[in-house]
């Protein structure tokens, strides 16, 4: 039975892939087939390499599987590494001088790769007008003064210095001194309001009423609680907008600072930015597709917010991921892909919105890459898959549990969005790279936003999200490069890759896998459904997937597809 599922295997992948292995990539593949097997035999599981809290996948050397042995191979860690590192360097908003030096640098490293000189590997960028000007925070102080001396809180010269949050995103330059008040009810003229409270106009308005010259606030969200003993969060920046419309000076403080300060002490404040009308960059590299170029999958990586898990990881991780895939292509080990696979690059939302505008392609699909280098021994963090709105919106059965994140718990409508399997492929990427890595430790989600799948999903795109969370140094000046985990770099950019290409050049080889895969999930939510005695939702799920599994068709037949006849998935078993 071994022997049969391997030749199997073998001539599945000679046969059905366009972007095959060689030889020797298949022969690897095989003894890596053969050590899982071994595995399952022993544990009594599907993959005992991937521990993965969502529903189990079928083997196989199919899909994803074509892709993620070569690009893991052939990702280069120390590079990514470095890339990240410059990255995080700087502090990036809109257009400003950060952001301009980041996209400087992506568009060499893509000139690098061949984008924009070779007639397969297109380089575009794009401006557009921005609503507001671009904002550069240029030095910061805050200063405690005595008699004696004056003793520095929080300063920051460069950008990439570890205080570099203490001003607000948006704060004009300004400078004043005065008294602490601990409370808005003692605050009187000519005194700075310390709070835990966070920035917001309303606060401010009401501390301009009273005189103050100054807000400080050490206000951090729930998750930013450091869940070791350690208690880092008391260290912690976090990261936030000045509201609009305000007139107030405000700062952000550390919480171990707020516990510094007491009432009478006597505080300076001097902020440095600049503002600047200028046009915002959106690059976009393209490996043209040899069959369908009109069309294209997307990665997006938003390269705004100072942090180095957010966003320099994404930005890092799709580079270099790139440069693998197009180092394979180039030594012939794979083929381009039949459709356009396109790796986006700006101001997140809005870069997405412009490619969608301006590209000239049927988008099939969108992958967003944010947040991808999370050490979980540092942070916490587990990484995820974020689907696209499914029955689970209507409600969560486990496995399904919220990221923890916070603004969508994941409840509300589905229907008006995209129906697809996208999320299914994506998964069988994050269980085919656990097997090319040796391990792995994944976890998926229902929707819930904020990143720029949703963009793709308003457009009728299906789109998902690869990510970590919780991490409690994100969006804080704590999200720095001593955070970032190189091999998780690489095991997240080969299943984003993987995932890429196995949507951008489908095989009808691919199919069997998907269905079979389809089928382990219907039977996990309709059971789970069942199990709740709520077989309305069941039905919603059957509807769900069964319209999946046409998608998954249509992907890898084209229109050898046809229509499916409306019947549910019958779960088959997973292994041979």
């Amino acid at each position: 039975m071994r022997q049969a599922l391997l030749s199997t295997l073998l001539v599945v992948g000679a046969l059905a892939c366009r972007s095959g292995p060689t030889e020797e990539d298949a022969l690897r593949w095989r003894e890596q087939e053969m050590a899982r097997e071994r595995l399952e035999t022993e544990a009594g599981t599907v993959s005992p390499a991937w521990q993965h809290q969502g529903p189990r996948i079928a083997p196989g050397g199919t899909g994803p599987a074509r892709f993620a042995l070569l690009l893991h191979e052939v990702f280069e860690e120390p590079r990514a590494l470095e890339l990240c590192r410059t990255i995080d360097g700087w502090w990036r908003e809109p257009g400003n001088e950060g952001f301009e030096a980041v996209m400087d640098r992506l568009r060499s490293d893509l000139d690098g790769m061949g984008f924009g000189r070779l007639p397969e590997y297109e380089l575009a960028e794009y401006s557009t007008e921005m609503r507001e000007p671009a904002w550069t925070p240029l030095s910061g102080s805050l200063t405690l003064v005595t008699n004696a001396a004056r003793e520095p809180l929080h300063a920051f010269a460069a950008a990439s210095d570890v205080d570099r949050l203490l001003l607000p995103k948006g704060l004009p330059s300004c400078e004043c001194e005065g008294s602490v008040t601990l409370s808005l009810e003692t605050l009187a003229a000519g005194g700075v309001l310390v709070s835990a409270e966070p920035l917001s106009r309303g606060l401010l308005e009401a501390a301009e009423q009273r005189g103050a010259v100054l807000v400080l606030s050490s206000a951090l969200a729930d998750y930013n609680r450091d869940p070791s003993p350690a208690q880092r969060h008391l260290d912690a920046i976090a990261y936030t907008s000045y509201p609009r419309g305000a007139k107030l000076p405000a700062a952000q403080i550390s919480p171990r600072t707020h516990q510094r300060l007491q009432a009478g002490m006597r505080v300076r404040f001097e902020a440095r930015t600049r503002l600047e009308t200028k046009p915002l960059r959106t690059l976009v590299a393209t490996i043209v597709g040899t069959q369908r170029a009109d069309q294209s999958v997307a990665i997006a990586a938003h390269v705004q917010e100072p942090g180095a898990c957010d966003n320099a990881s994404g930005v890092a991780t799709s580079i270099e991921s790139l440069r693998a895939l197009t180092s394979l292509i180039d030594s012939g080990r794979l083929r381009r892909p039949a459709a356009s696979l396109s790796f986006v690059f700006g101001d997140e939302m809005a870069m997405s919105r412009v490619y969608l505008e301006r590209g000239g392609r049927k988008v099939l699909a969108a992958i967003a890459a944010d947040m991808t280098g999370e050490s979980r021994e540092r942070t916490g963090a587990i990484p995820l898959l974020e689907r696209s709105p499914d029955p689970a919106r209507r409600r969560q059965l486990p496995p399904d549990e919220p990221s923890g994140w916070g603004a969508d718990s994941g409840r509300g409508n589905y229907e008006n969005s995209p129906n697809s399997a996208l999320a299914l492929i994506v998964r069988i990427a994050l269980g085919d790279t656990a097997l090319a890595a040796g391990g792995w430790q994944t976890r998926e989600h229902a929707f819930e936003g904020g990143s720029d799948h949703q963009v793709f999903l308003r457009a009728g795109i299906p789109a998902v999200l690869l990510w970590h969370f919780p991490d409690f140094a994100y969006h804080t000046s704590l999200d720095r490069m001593e955070h970032v985990d190189a091999a998780e770099m690489r095991r997240m950019g080969t299943a984003l890759v993987s995932a890429g290409m196995a949507l951008a050049d489908p095989a009808p080889g691919d199919l069997d896998r998907y269905l079979r895969s389809l089928a382990l999930e219907q039977d996990l939510r309709v059971s789970a459904a069942k199990a709740a005695d709520d077989e309305e939702l069941a039905e919603h799920w059957r509807a769900w997937l069964r319209s999946s599994r046409q998608w998954l068709r249509t992907l890898c037949l084209g229109e050898k597809a046809g229509e499916l006849p409306a019947e549910t998935v019958t779960p088959k078993p997973a292994g041979p």
